[in-house]
């Protein structure tokens, strides 16, 4: 059945379902490669690896999604996009292993991220993490939930320190003032898994550098928007996807109530 001959209130929630199972099924196959041997091979001029399991992972995600939903869009990291995807209204936004690179070496910090876009905004999305045996949900009229229970970002606390994972050299950028209040988590390698980690109110901010792409943040934009958190660029305005350019400038990303002070201090990284 087409998209446009279901309500839309009905659309959502049946493709969070299908999203939800196609990225347990990439997760889990992913997960049989980890810390095995496998094949690894380098793209974009040597700058980034790609595995086995990225390629099994999509090619899983791909085969599920386009079958239910074949008059979708597809982008994906490890697909060659396709530009008719900017004449769909509704486009699969897919990282079949975001933290690549944790994967590799052995670290769990990686997951799978499948995101519905619509009309250039996320609708459904789905993180799935099978190293640690997390998966986190949202729809665009529903709450966010890990592991089937609702997450809130954390409250702001008065005068209080600011958890932030982002880059040592970001941190040193930021204004003075509020760089006093910074504590820096440990490098996070999935950016999608560092804002879901907003989302769980694990940490209250992140900085994203240049360059992120529609399937890093897709997904993870959605689940922290249903979580109390916004993630835009640093003069404010928010993201959308399903561009013919698919990476964005500098991000921010926090709760709303710790947001404003967050962009104020991070001024100095890109004129506004």
């Amino acid at each position: 059945m087409s998209e446009t001959a279901r309500p839309l209130a009905s659309v959502w929630s049946e493709d969070l379902e299908l999203i939800l199972a196609a990225a347990i099924a990439a997760g889990d196959t992913a997960l049989g490669y980890f810390r095995k041997t496998f094949d690894v091979r380098w793209k974009n001029e040597g700058r980034s690896p790609v595995s086995e399991a990225d390629l099994a992972a999509n090619d899983i995600l791909k085969g599920r999604l386009l079958g239910a939903r074949p008059d979708y869009g597809w982008l994906s990291e490890e697909t060659d996009d396709d530009e008719s995807r900017l004449s769909r209204e509704s486009v699969f936004v897919v990282d079949p292993i975001d933290g690549t690179r944790a994967f590799i070496s052995g670290r769990d910090l990686w997951c799978v991220s499948v995101a519905l876009v619509h009309r250039g905004q996320p609708v459904a999305a789905v993180l799935y993490a099978p190293a640690l045996g997390e998966v986190f949900q949202a729809t665009r009229d529903g709450e966010a939930l890990k592991n089937g229970a609702a997450i809130a970002v954390r409250a702001l606390e008065p005068q209080g320190t600011l958890k932030v994972a982002m880059a040592e050299d970001l941190v040193g950028k930021l204004a003075p003032a509020y760089r006093k209040k910074v504590v820096r988590v440990p490098h996070v390698p999935s950016l999608a898994y560092r804002l879901a980690m907003i989302a769980d109110g694990r940490i209250d901010g992140t900085i994203v550098k240049k360059n992120s792409h529609d399937w890093d943040l897709a997904a993870a934009d959605l689940i922290l928007a249903r979580a109390g958190g916004v993630l835009c660029g640093l003069d404010g305005v928010p993201l959308s996807y399903n561009r013919p350019i698919v990476t964005h400038g500098f991000l921010g990303a926090a709760s709303r109530p710790a947001l404003p002070a967050l962009l104020a201090a991070s001024r100095l990284l890109e004129p506004h």
